[in-house]
């Protein structure tokens, strides 16, 4: 018999050519086709309206090849029989029918190779049910190899194709020269020494800063993939009035984009915001070498990532540039090269990220300002990140060293959805699992209330799923819950066993975790040394009933099987996030009753989530005791941190609440949205009954109160801005827009946008966004925001609506001639990458559409 292997390959080009052609429709004049990628789904000839070949013409193609196949055999060397080739026959018209399924683009097939082009076909057509023996299986591998070979050849033919292939490699060439061009500006001449070194510690970066621990996997924690993990967030220029200064940046850039824009950056963000997974993914992308276009501004950097609670120790002096590794505990430290760290910096190559203002004590951040001055000063021209919670340092805190101050915005309605579907993929668990955790998000107040940062959402997924769709409404309950997965059912479900003698029980283990972290708060420490927590430890063990275990095994068995504490180096040990060290501190504050100690420290930052959670673990009169002091004063702060407190206190007496609600009456509506965001924060719900309604009140009222509403984001607060959907004032009618991606699109498109007199320009960043919008009638001006394919705007868009187009995103190959799909656009406005590399790309009658007002403009964020 034939090698079977050897059939495709006999079958001539001459046969072949001929029955591919028929799969698919011709070039020219009613094709449908343009200059940019397509679907090889929207080629072939056998779907759609231009259909001329049939289901059973594919058949017949099919089997003229297996019959051409078998012909170009010998005489008795037939592999299979005719009831055989008839199921290969069969087989292979149903793989070739797929070519009207598969979403694959016409370059991106060709890129596959026509092995994995054929397995890509094959993927969706179980053989099994055409009992193909291993000579029919060989068969049809091959024909089906033959064909796909000849399928990829005849798609690199097409005129289309190869026009846009050839704009495609010229800009790869031209992006790829642009990088050259900055890489060798930006490398100053370099010994083998230091060159050497800084590929091994960029090695270094990546598998230290490459993973990410995401709660709730696998009963515990599990470490995820940054580029599978990270999930872009947005920061946002803190806006203390009206009006921005000159300069002053973008309104709204993607957070791994905040250091293209200025040299030096302040970011401030609330715990679990993303701030430290953001340093991260700056590291390791720096380290990486990566020449992407839309990131310029790191190619040939050299990263420094400074944690502040590592670097900034008692007594210690800061450290240098020479010795920040070491500071660090990055085991490459003895191999750097004497002054290879000052000259990096020297060579403006330095990304120096230094990560958490907020987790050093007051007395020493001062010290740190001080530093970071004379860092910035003695080597300028390097990226400068510094991180911290919102409060913990004044506003322009390092105004004067040159930064500038941007708030990473918490997570909206699509962040989240995303983070949802990421999460469960990640578990493995069933997609109908995180739908019904999204429905929960979209109904419950509460629930949505706790999903602003990626550590919270993921605390709920867990949770979601470990209870099986039960989960608590408050954030008291959620992190109970989470001690209980994390301590009490993680060694169990995982059948781990601690050695004989050594076993913690849950309430061992909750009672020294609170001993642990309210000596760190006390003592405004982020970590402890080692020899510290032993004595914390050896004080506990008698009352807890451990006085036949040592202190260095209660220590182990603590650090290993609790799953919240961690050794960031040798000899130190802190929480595995700040959250959990707030939560269980408060806890053991109510119990020693250290009331009066908790509100002395009300107007300190990193003391609010400790405040507030006391006031949920105590007592009815333990918790009024606390809102009657913090109201005292009557500053903003005590009023709206006790407004805050409401929503965590299960019981208050009547007029310790009035009191409350009058300290917080006091600063509605707002005066500057800085302050519309505290007062949504500290109030909730309660906010929306002290606002006031749209009629007689001035503008600028109108458009505070309105900011306020959609910072609180629930559903009382979506049913409040109803009634501003017909205001006249511009404004509030942006305000309203903007916020769309707050709420349920789908619903705020109905409630509110469809209602709006004035379509201000609104951010769209899904299809789904758009089809939301066409049901509307479509919209007049909108922003594209991220990645898009032409296709889908050019399908989804309401041609007839749209006036005013802003593309703010990375920008498809085939230019921008598409846009005369849209006969009444009057105003383009294309934002340039960071390399300027789109200016090439925009065709000369573009330049004749006007560009968007500066009000426009600045509701676009440039």
């Amino acid at each position: 018999m034939v090698d079977v292997t050897a059939l495709g390959a006999r079958v001539a080009s001459s046969a072949v050519v001929p029955l591919v052609r028929r799969l698919f429709v011709r070039d020219g004049p009613g094709a449908g086709l343009v200059d940019r990628p397509v679907r090889i789904s929207a080629l072939v000839s056998f779907r759609g309206e231009k259909r001329n070949v049939t289901p059973e013409d594919v058949d017949r193609i099919a089997g003229e090849l297996v019959r051409r196949a078998l012909t170009s055999a010998g005489p008795g060397e037939e592999p299979v029989d005719a009831a055989e080739a008839a199921a290969v026959k069969d087989a292979l018209a149903r793989t070739l029918a797929r070519l009207g399924e598969i979403t694959v683009e016409d370059y991106e097939a060709v890129g596959l190779g026509p092995e994995r082009f054929a397995r890509e076909l094959g993927a969706g057509v179980p053989l099994a049910p055409y009992g193909l023996g291993e000579g029919g299986t060989l068969l049809y591998e091959r024909l089906l190899h033959t064909a796909s070979l000849h399928i990829l050849n005849f798609l690199t033919q097409r005129s289309t194709y190869v026009a846009r292939q050839q704009t495609v490699q010229t800009q790869q060439l031209a992006r790829l020269v642009r990088a050259v061009d900055v890489l060798l500006e930006r490398l100053p001449s370099q010994s083998a020494e230091d060159a050497g070194f800084e590929e091994r510690y960029a090695d270094h970066v990546a598998a230290r800063h490459g993973t990410l621990t995401i709660y709730g996997l696998d009963a515990g924690t599990r470490e995820w993939p940054l580029d599978t993990a990270y999930l872009s967030l947005e920061a946002t220029r803190p806006q203390h009035g009206r009006q921005a200064p000159a300069g002053a940046g973008p309104l709204r850039v993607s957070a791994e984009q905040v250091l293209a824009g200025h040299d030096q950056v302040f970011l401030r963000g609330v715990a679990g915001s993303g701030k430290t997974t953001l340093v991260q993914w700056l590291a390791v992308t720096a380290a990486s070498r990566v020449y992407d276009h839309g990131l310029t501004h790191l190619i040939g950097r050299v990263p420094f990532v400074l944690p502040m609670r590592r670097i900034v120790r008692p007594g210690a002096e800061l450290p240098l540039p020479g010795d920040f590794l070491r500071a660090v505990g990055a085991p490459v430290a003895g191999e750097q090269p004497p002054g290879w760290a000052e000259r990096v910096l020297r060579a403006r190559r330095g990304v120096l990220l230094i990560d958490g203002i907020d987790e050093i004590a007051d007395d020493r951040r001062a010290t740190v300002r001080r530093w970071l001055r004379e860092l910035v000063r003695t080597f300028p021209g390097n990226l400068w990140l510094v991180t911290s919670r919102p409060s913990a340092v004044p506003q322009d805190w390092l105004a004067a060293e040159g930064f500038h101050e941007l708030d990473l915005a918490r997570m909206g309605r699509t962040e989240v959805d995303t983070f949802i579907r990421r999460w469960h993929r990640a578990a493995g668990a069933e997609e109908a699992v995180g739908e019904a955790l999204r429905r929960s998000m979209r109904t419950t107040t509460e629930l949505n209330r706790l999903a602003t940062n990626p550590l919270m959402c993921g605390m709920l997924c867990a949770l979601h799923r470990d209870r099986r769709g039960f989960l608590p409404q408050d954030r008291r309950s959620l992190y109970e819950a989470a001690l209980t997965m994390l301590l009490e059912r993680r060694d169990r479900e995982r059948e781990l066993h601690a050695p004989a003698g050594t076993a913690l029980s849950y309430a061992t283990q909750v009672q020294l975790l609170q001993k642990l972290a309210w000596w760190l708060i006390r003592n405004g420490r982020a970590e402890l040394d080692r020899s510290e927590a032993l004595q914390i430890i050896g004080r506990a063990r008698p009352a807890l009933n451990l006085a036949g275990v040592g202190d260095e095994e209660v220590y182990a068995a603590l650090l290993l099987r609790s799953g919240l504490l961690r050794e960031p180096a040798e000899g130190r040990v802190d929480f595995l996030h700040r959250t959990f060290q707030d939560y269980l501190g408060s806890r053991l504050a109510v119990q020693e009753m250290d009331f009066d100690l908790l509100v002395d420290h009300a107007d300190r930052d990193e003391w609010e989530d400790v405040i507030l959670l006391a006031l949920a673990h105590a007592r009815p009169k333990e918790a009024e005791h606390m809102l009657r002091r913090l109201t005292e004063p009557g500053t903003p702060r005590g009023s709206l941190l006790a407004a805050a407190g409401l929503h965590y206190t299960a019981e208050v007496e009547p007029g310790v609440r009035e009191r409350v609600e009058r300290g917080l009456a006091a600063h509605v509506p707002p005066n500057d949205l800085a302050a519309a965001q505290q007062v949504a924060r500290a109030g909730g719900d309660l906010v929306l009954g002290m606002l006031p309604g749209p009629d007689g009140i001035d503008e600028r009222t109108a458009y505070m109160t309105v900011q306020t509403a959609i910072e609180v984001g629930s559903e009382a607060a979506l049913h409040f801005l109803r009634r501003y959907r017909d205001h006249p004032s511009e404004e509030v009618q942006r305000a309203l827009a903007a916020a769309w991606d707050r709420f349920d699109r789908a619903r705020y498109a109905h409630e509110i946008l469809a209602h709006l007199s004035y379509q201000s320009y609104l951010m769209v960043t899904t299809p789904e966004d758009l089809r939301t919008l066409g049901a509307l009638g479509g919209w007049q001006r909108l922003m594209i925001h991220g990645s898009y394919r032409v296709e889908d705007l050019t399908a989804l868009i309401v041609p007839d609506r749209l006036t005013h187009l802003a593309l703010d995103a990375p920008h498809p190959v085939e230019g921008l001639s598409w846009l005369s799909a849209f006969p009444r656009l009057s105003s383009v406005y294309v934002g340039t990458d960071v390399d300027g590399s789109v200016a090439g790309q925009v065709p000369a009658w573009v330049a004749e559409f006007e560009t968007p007002s500066s009000a426009e403009r600045t509701h676009l964020g440039e």
